[in-house]
């Protein structure tokens, strides 16, 4: 016992180590900054010619006024910039030919180093008069505006805006204005080397965050209630100098009490239930950092009295949850839709005896992002358009999923809900930063 004692407790110096070299990983205010301008100005410089060439939209408007930002722009804004300022339009213009792209703001300021003000009130006193004089100066065949019925994230373009842009084009220029929804649609899903590598220790901290949560640090069963847990990430969060992008929920399985429904984990759990030796806890928790988001859910297992690690019962039940995990990432194939994705991987995990569920998302400058819809919990069946929009490479997503496994020895059902950030590029599937492979144990 005595040896045992001694191996948490090495175990647990280890792990803050670990934790504390996560967490160094988390960059000063005027640092965060500074990189974020340095990844927008390479998207600009090179994701975005390619992006318009792809959509075949020549001229892209982005307008919206201050604290009422379409979701687009509030992805284009300097870190100075916490907001849009008055009225703000921004006119990207791609000559395909000459190869070049023209960022320009018809607004008061320049937008940040990237976007170029090319607005003279003085000069010109109508904004929108401002906007008709920039796009006749250029030959334009399609003329790019953020609405769309489906992807909320490319539906911008709020009423009064449309109405006043509209009024303010002649006839011949409004017969070019196109829904620029898959260009918004790539603008925000698609990701950057530069990302990627900012993704991996955003990752990083997120789990550092759960696995101190999940430890005899935060968590004294009989006394710490999943409430306690729940404030305690948050506060951590507050406490680095993060943010979350939604609040995060901890609920408990034991051998005892019936198994809740799927929506029951996430809005209903009891908030004050008292931790206990031999729960099975599950978290969902996710962060925001220089404009990325992570979106994980995890398991621990709180030891009971003589027990030295987390019953075989457990393992093999999430065992099968990976399973499921690599079926599904395994028919993922550029061009596929989502629904085809979901389809085939549910029949295959049905096919192996599993009762799996599958629900994944676009990860990345939205928690929910735009893009491709893999399943959502309340259709399994598919996801009418989102769902038939098409897998495209350099994008994020939760691997989000569940599967329902029967526990003989507690007499019940369990159900193993997993989700890691996992990215998909020209050389197939891999998680951002590795994924939880075993149920970790809590010593106490």
């Amino acid at each position: 016992m005595k040896h045992f004692f001694s191996l948490i407790l090495f175990s647990f110096i280890v792990s803050l180590a670990t934790i504390s070299e996560a967490y160094s990983q988390i960059l000063p205010e005027r640092e965060r900054a500074t990189l974020r301008d340095e990844i927008l100005k390479d998207r600009f410089d090179n994701l975005l010619p390619q992006l318009m060439d792809d959509t075949g939209i020549d001229m892209w408007l982005v307008i919206a006024r201050e604290y009422n930002e379409d979701p687009v722009m509030r992805t284009m804004l300097p870190a100075t910039w916490l907001n849009a300022r008055r009225r703000t339009i921004l006119v990207f213009y791609r000559n395909k030919e000459q190869n070049t792209l023209e960022r320009l703001a018809v607004a008061r300021y320049d937008v940040g180093a990237n976007i170029t003000s090319s607005w003279d009130k003085e000069i010109q006193p109508n904004q929108w008069e401002r906007l008709v004089e920039i796009i006749k100066e250029r030959p334009v065949e399609k003329i790019g505006i953020n609405i769309s019925k489906h992807f909320g994230i490319a539906d911008g373009l709020v009423k009064t805006d449309y109405q006043e842009l509209m009024e303010a084009l002649p006839s011949d220029l409004e017969e070019k204005i196109v829904s620029a929804e898959k260009l918004a649609i790539a603008w925000i899903e698609t990701r950057t080397e530069k990302e990627m590598l900012l993704y991996n220790q955003l990752v990083d901290i997120t789990s550092a965050i759960i696995d101190q949560a999940f430890s005899a640090a935060v968590i004294t069963p009989g006394k710490t209630t999943t409430d306690d847990i729940v404030w305690w990430m948050r506060q951590k969060v507050t406490s680095l100098g993060l943010e979350t992008w939604f609040h995060p929920t901890i609920d408990v399985q034991r051998n005892n009490e019936a198994l809740q429904s799927h929506i029951y984990s996430f809005s209903k759990g009891e908030k004050q239930k008292t931790v206990l030796p031999g729960d099975l806890l599950h978290c969902d928790f996710g962060i925001t950092y220089i404009s990325l988001n992570t979106d994980c859910q995890r398991h621990a297992y709180v030891l009971r009295n003589g027990e030295t690690q987390v019953p075989e019962f457990l393992a093999t039940a999430f065992a099968k949850g990976n399973q499921v995990q690599d079926i599904f990432t395994g028919n993922f194939k550029t061009g596929s839709t989502g629904n085809q994705i979901l389809a085939k991987s549910l029949k295959q995990a049905r096919d192996k005896g599993l009762r799996p569920s599958i629900y994944t998302h676009p990860l990345g400058t939205y928690g929910h992002s735009s893009g491709t819809t893999l399943g959502m919990w309340d259709s399994q069946q598919g996801v009418p358009v989102n769902g038939d929009y098409p897998l495209h490479e350099n994008t994020v997503y939760a691997i989000e999923l569940n599967t329902t496994v029967t526990i003989k020895q507690w007499k019940k059902d369990i159900r193993i809900m997993l989700e890691e950030a996992g990215y998909w590029g020209a050389n197939g599937f891999r998680y951002v930063n590795g994924r939880q492979e075993a149920i970790k144990a809590i010593a106490w």
